[in-house]
């Protein structure tokens, strides 16, 4: 670790406090790139801080989350795939892709002896998938710990996957316990799963680069294991992940510099909960949008704010679009009554603003 990686790591810790630390993973980053102008999120997550906690204490707790029954479900789901070595993922490998497999190394990364570190699990995996890659031996890593840089800070992952190596290719294998039904699954739920393989890919790509090898061994395509109408019996299928991976390398390169989002607090604050708590948080601005409310646990806190300051962001990005940069209800409200003289760059949103009153006006009658 670098000394500027040192420093950066030391204030975070200080920024989190003495609350135990929640470790980024493919769904954290897959949100946060879908709202790269959050700097509250961003700085959140870097510091690897419990924003359920913080919701909580703020009042706000966040109202979604996987009930217990299908968290156990999708426990007992991968862990049947799992067993034995991945056998059972092994057999649909071949059975159901039909793909090539003579001969299975198999790595469980989840421990390196009795040391769990993320750094030396990191290590570890990086050591073993060279070796793989120089040797052509080693076939499943089950647990490996990958990193990426998120904004200038590394973020550990501990996906509940299966790198694979075939023909000299890796892929990332996604276990899912959703249901496919006839062939067909949720769109939401399998663009989900796409999302956070993408994350995954990335970061083995981040990984291969490290160790002077091409990125492009990491394959494009995510094997997604399934539940198969309703059952326990696992499917699989290949998921292309081509423009998953494009939107989010773009939106990660996007994201401002944790360094910079540092200066928006005084050194020495930190997100333990009490009274300055609320300051705290308020000086860290946020972009709330309503896709936040299924994403982020701060997202009822940040709507409350969004409402008393009266920002166009809870109308939606379309609206926000549309009125080209008008932030205020107030204003909005004034230009479409037609109490507030538009600036010449704001003439043809008011005269849309007063059209539109006026039919709502003449509809009402």
């Amino acid at each position: 670790m670098t000394l500027a990686e040192h420093t950066l790591t030391t204030r975070l810790d200080e920024l989190r406090g003495d609350a135990p630390a929640t470790r980024h993973n493919a769904r954290t980053i897959a949100a946060l790139t879908a709202n790269p102008g959050c700097a509250r999120r961003a700085l959140l997550d870097a510091a690897a801080v419990d924003k359920t906690v913080i919701a909580q204490e703020l009042g706000f707790p966040p109202k979604f989350g996987q009930s217990p029954f299908a968290i156990t479900r999708g426990n007992t789901f991968e862990a049947m795939v799992k067993a034995h070595g991945c056998a059972e993922l092994l057999r649909l490998l071949r059975e159901e892709l039909e793909l090539t497999i003579p001969e299975v190394g198999y790595h469980d990364l989840e421990t390196v002896g009795d040391n769990a570190s993320n750094s030396v699990r990191y290590q570890r995996t990086k050591q073993l998938l060279g070796q793989a890659l120089t040797s052509g031996q080693g076939t499943l890593f089950d647990h490996p710990m990958l990193r990426l840089e998120i904004a200038g800070a590394i973020a550990y992952l501990e996906p509940d996957v299966v790198a694979l190596q075939i023909g000299g290719l890796f892929h990332v294998v996604e276990i899912k316990s959703f249901a496919v039904v006839d062939g067909q699954a949720d769109p939401a739920q399998v663009a989900s799963a796409a999302r956070q393989s993408a994350v995954y890919v990335l970061a083995m790509r981040e990984l291969l680069r490290e160790l002077g090898h091409s990125p492009d061994l990491v394959a494009h395509n995510s094997i997604l294991v399934c539940a198969k109408d309703f059952t326990n019996r696992p499917t699989a299928a290949l998921v292309d992940l081509r423009k998953q991976l494009a939107v989010i390398g773009r939106q990660l390169s996007r994201l401002t510099s944790i360094d910079t989002l540092l200066d928006l607090v005084p050194p020495g604050t930190s997100f333990t909960p009490g009274e300055d708590l609320a300051n705290t948080v308020a000086a860290i601005p946020s972009r709330y949008a309503p896709e936040c409310m299924s994403s982020c646990e701060l997202a009822f806190a940040c709507r409350s704010e969004a409402r008393t300051q009266g920002s166009v962001d809870t109308l939606g990005r379309g609206v926000c679009d549309d009125l080209g940069g008008i932030d205020n209800l107030d204003t909005v409200l004034a230009l479409a009554e037609g109490t507030l003289e538009p600036g010449p760059e704001h003439a043809d949103i008011a005269e849309m603003l007063r059209r539109a009153r006026a039919l709502r006006l003449e509809v009402a009658r």
